[in-house]
């Protein structure tokens, strides 16, 4: 959509990266407005984390539950330090996986400056240093910590192109900015360092045995239903039509996503390759939601590695 074109209350400009791009987000989140910048695991809705009302914004513009968390980016460790408590095992976890798809649960510091909506009023944090250049260059022009959840209206499927930005944002928020696809594909690991192991409140591109390997410690699933951090509700990434997992066979209304030798109307992987399914993932959602199909099938996917991050998601897309 072009600049200072109007859909409902509000001109969504859409801008490719570059340094002027950059500047003018900047600008838009020192007026306290979100904008959508792309990071390496999904699209961005980025407002200052210190700023109540610019969070609030996200949350109206989402459509998101107030008691759902937010996760706040920063541009590296020591900026991190001056937010939350890092204990020497979530230190490691920084220095191997930062910057990259891996967000740190830790305690606020005492004189954290984040505003409590964006923490859903925990005494907790959720903090990540991103790999992306547009995420990382935001964060350099606007000399602020980023609240940044997936930047979709709540619940809908999270966006991996400007496009998908646009399908359910377009009128809601002042600018995307366009870099292209991104590489992840689904959104970052989630972990806190509890009673000396990891655990893990959302499967991300980081996997556990990564975890372990880095860290030395064992690695759990979340226990209990309280939510801890961002991205823990039940019903989550929905397409709006029914999703059926698992499926080998596929009937006529239904839009067929296949992976490995079980192919459909859009493949996630033709290898099966879970790396490239994860990448493509949120794209084959949001063409099943696209099409004139009534209902969406999934074909099986390996629940190990990342396809555990995959099937977390695709369980999400079909309650």
């Amino acid at each position: 959509m072009a600049e200072g074109q109007r859909n409902d209350s509000i001109a969504t400009a859409t801008r490719p990266f570059n340094t002027d791009a950059i500047a003018r987000a900047a600008e838009l989140v020192a007026a306290g407005q979100p904008v959508a910048v792309p990071t390496e695991t999904v699209y961005g809705l980025a407002a200052d984390a210190r700023n109540a009302e610019a969070v609030a914004r996200i949350y109206a513009a989402k459509g998101r539950p107030d008691f759902n968390p937010l996760i706040v980016h920063v541009p590296d460790l020591d900026a991190a330090e001056r937010l939350g408590v890092f204990g020497a095992a979530e230190r490691a976890l920084a220095q191997r996986f930062w910057p990259g798809p891996l967000t740190i649960v830790v305690p606020r510091s005492a004189d954290c400056p984040v505003a409590s909506i964006a923490t859903a009023g925990l005494d907790t944090i959720a903090l990540r240093v991103p790999g992306h250049r547009a995420m990382q260059a935001l964060l350099a022009a606007s000399g602020a910590p980023l609240a940044a959840p997936s930047a979709n209206a709540s619940g809908k499927v999270s966006p991996t192109k400007a496009a998908h930005v646009l399908a359910s944002l377009d009128g809601r928020i002042a600018l995307v900015i366009d870099d292209g696809a991104t590489t992840a594909g689904v959104e970052s690991t989630i972990v806190r360092v509890k009673d000396g192991a990891i655990e893990i409140l959302r499967p991300g591109p980081v996997t556990a045995d990564r975890l372990a390997e880095a860290s030395g410690l064992a690695v759990t699933g979340v226990k209990g239903s309280e939510i801890v951090a961002p991205g823990m509700l039940a019903s989550h990434y929905a397409p709006g039509k029914p999703v059926r997992l698992g499926a080998r066979d596929f009937a006529s209304d239904e839009f067929a996503i296949g992976f490995g030798d079980v192919a459909g109307d859009y493949s996630l992987s033709e290898t099966g390759d879970l790396t490239e399914a994860a990448a493509r993932l949120f794209d084959a959602l949001h063409a099943g939601a696209g099409s004139a199909k009534d209902r969406i099938a999934v074909a099986a996917i390996p629940n190990d590695g990342l396809g555990v991050a995959i099937n977390d998601r695709l369980g999400r897309a079909a309650v």
